[in-house]
């Protein structure tokens, strides 16, 4: 089993060892600062007290000594090499010829070992759950948590994904040739974009053999959801869903929830409601029963009693979240429904018949999913359901909000991911939003530009629907702001709602930090987190790493209830203060803070007593003693106050 590991800068995780130093350098002059503890304590779904809290600290992601303090000198050797050797156009268009022939010239022990120290070792975390953690742990003491990932692909030739995929995405109907697919083009199996990995860089892809593949798919993700959990209190895990399933059930799926939102826009055209923002758009129930009974798809007294009081409220207009509803599982309506197909002007069954073998397939697949959903709300890992293509995506949204409903009751477990290179990213997020304000789970999202735009607008041309994605990087990035901007102000007004900010673009990220800044969102609040893959950018990761430790802490950590043990050590023939070990006041495991690579900490005997005593606590007590944070004498940079980057050392002082 291999775990891709990605970089998480978890700005508002619970306290635990990260925010802790792990680099005890000497500066030119100590630089005090008194910190209050008043308004400090944030507990998980409340939003911290708006007391006195400093504003966000200003971050430099051009600071390369403090971006790449983590790194061992050889780790940078190995950096610079590998990312310079990815930027090569010549080795990236011939990429997997130079590895099968480098394979065949070293042999397979030795290609692995090569990989192992070149580009596996810059990507990927580990093998399993034992391989990953000495860097799990090495990144938490910097400030940086981690998402698991299952990584394996298999080794298929495009002439067997192609067939993998052409089998497992018709139907029983379509492959004895006895029907054609009701499908729209987007929504059918198409030979020549068979292999999905065609044009994508940095997403896995999974093809669906049979369902004893997917039950160990299933095992490996479970086995994912449980590293996480030991690793971190606070963890994430990563799943796709056609790695649970046979594709055809989402493609199908897709299909319907799509000519049904097109069903809802043609009836808001009659109204005169075209061209209105997605929540905007309310339609007039009674002059909709009134069209829908003019086609002839049921009798007038059938329809009036889709269209209730129970299920849309009173105001007498229904808008897309309601319409939506009426295609849920739990309504009797969706399984006769019709809707008439735009190209023959006949009306169609909206939900495609299945033999009794896809059935149970199906059934499988929402099996799988709430096993998984369960396995992270037992061992409190957030789960993050990854985005896919777009004639899958419609169906893999739905599927997770309906686990959402059920798994986001008083904290979101589930994510949900926001591909914002598409056109309809906002209407999505709002609409998802609104839901969850309406039905009172907790929203979770991950926004991310998207990994499928080559394979996408090709896919698009060649069959000739309409390019789903913005038409340039200006629009997808305007896209992307957009929507953050307004999950942000949804967590402003709800402190249960959380995001996660996937994303490698200095710019989005330092937007993010301001406006959270201008909508008062502070660490302690613990609402954002950023995002980046393992080894991709660690000149944004780590610089987030460093401001994510007062924010996990609550700027102020030691006012959270935390006892600690000090040591002494030297440098430079002075002898120095250091914090190395810290107990939660609930009686929970002591955390350890190590030292910097490749240095170690002197003990002179049992000074922790005096090591508490300079650091301003009680001296009776010669082993565990209560920091105050207003005595904490903090070694920073020489910044403004305003401006000041706190340093990981929460109690260096001098000892002279």
């Amino acid at each position: 089993m291999a775990l891709r590991c990605i970089v998480s800068v978890l700005r508002f995780g619970t306290p635990r060892v990260a925010p802790l130093s792990t680099a005890p350098v000497a500066r030119e002059q100590p630089v005090a600062r008194e910190q209050s503890a008043a308004g400090r304590e944030a507990t998980s779904g409340c939003r911290a007290a708006e007391g006195a809290r400093p504003p966000l600290p200003v971050v430099d992601f051009g600071n390369t000594q403090e971006a790449y303090r983590s790194r061992r000198s050889w780790e940078l050797a190995r950096s610079l090499l590998v990312l310079r050797l990815c930027a090569s156009p010549a080795l990236l268009a011939h990429h997997e010829q130079l590895l099968h022939l480098t394979r065949r010239l070293l042999g397979q022990s030795l290609f692995d070992k090569l990989m192992k120290m070149t580009f596996y070792g810059q990507f990927v975390a580990g093998e399993d759950q034992e391989s990953i953690r000495p860097l799990i742990q090495h990144n938490r003491a910097f400030g940086v948590g981690s998402i698991l990932d299952y990584g394996v692909e298999e080794d298929l030739s495009p002439q067997e994904a192609e067939h993998k995929e052409m089998e497992s995405c018709t139907s029983a109907v379509e492959r004895e040739g006895s029907g054609t697919s009701k499908r729209e083009k987007q929504y059918q199996a198409h030979r020549a974009f068979g292999d999905r990995r065609d044009g994508v860089i940095s997403a896995r892809t999974y093809f669906y053999a049979n369902e004893a593949k997917c039950d160990s798919h299933m095992e490996t993700f479970l086995r994912c959801i449980e590293a996480s959990g030991r690793a971190s209190d606070d963890g994430f895990s990563a799943i796709k869903l056609t790695a649970l399933g046979r594709p055809q059930f989402l493609l199908q799926f897709s299909d319907v929830l799509t000519k049904w939102r097109r069903f809802f826009h043609q009836m808001a055209a009659e109204q005169g409601k075209a061209g209105l923002a997605a929540m905007d758009m309310k339609l007039e129930v009674a002059v909709l029963q009134e069209s829908v009974a003019k086609m002839g798809i049921a009798s007038r007294t059938e329809i009036e009693s889709w269209f209730t009081a129970e299920t849309l409220g009173v105001s007498g207009t229904l808008d897309l979240l309601d319409w939506s509803s009426l295609i849920d599982s739990r309504t009797e309506l969706s399984k006769h429904l019709v809707v008439p197909n735009m190209q023959t002007g006949q009306l169609e069954p909206l939900l495609s018949q299945f033999t009794e073998e896809e059935e149970r397939q199906m059934t499988r697949m929402l099996q799988r999913m709430d096993i998984l959903a369960k396995k992270a709300t037992e061992v409190g890992v957030r789960l993050m359901v990854d985005a896919e293509q777009t004639y899958f995506q419609p169906a893999i949204s739905r599927l997770t909000l309906e686990m959402q409903r059920k798994f986001n009751i008083e904290k979101p477990l589930i994510f949900n991911t926001y591909q914002c290179y598409l056109k309809d990213a906002y209407d999505n997020i709002t609409l998802d939003v609104e839901l969850a304000r309406r039905e009172g789970w907790c929203f979770g999202a991950k926004l991310v530009r998207g990994a499928y735009m080559a394979q996408e607008r090709a896919r698009a041309a060649e069959i000739g629907y309409e390019d789903p994605i913005n038409p340039t990087y200006e629009a997808t990035h305007a896209m992307y702001h957009r929507c953050l901007s307004y999950v942000l102000e949804e967590l402003k007004h709800n402190a249960k709602a959380k995001v996660m900010v996937a994303s490698h673009n200095e710019d989005t990220v330092r937007f993010t930090l301001c406006r959270m800044e201008e909508l008062g969102l502070h660490p302690a609040d613990r609402q954002v987190y950023f995002g980046q893959l393992l080894g991709m950018c660690d000149q944004i990761s780590f610089p987030l790493g460093e401001l994510s430790l007062p924010g996990e802490q609550g700027w102020g950590s030691l006012g959270l209830g935390l006892t600690a043990s000090a040591c002494v050590y030297r440098s430079g023939g002075l002898s120095r203060v250091q914090v190395c070990t810290l107990w939660p006041c609930d009686g929970s495991a002591a955390l350890p803070v190590p030292p910097c690579p490749g240095e170690q900490w002197c003990h002179e005997g049992c000074l922790a007593g005096e090591a508490a005593a300079v650091a301003g606590a009680q001296a009776e007590a010669p082993h565990r003693q209560p920091l105050s944070p207003s005595s904490l004498v903090l070694m920073g940079h020489h910044h403004p106050p305003s401006d000041l980057v706190f340093r990981r050392s929460l109690a260096w002082a001098m000892a002279s």
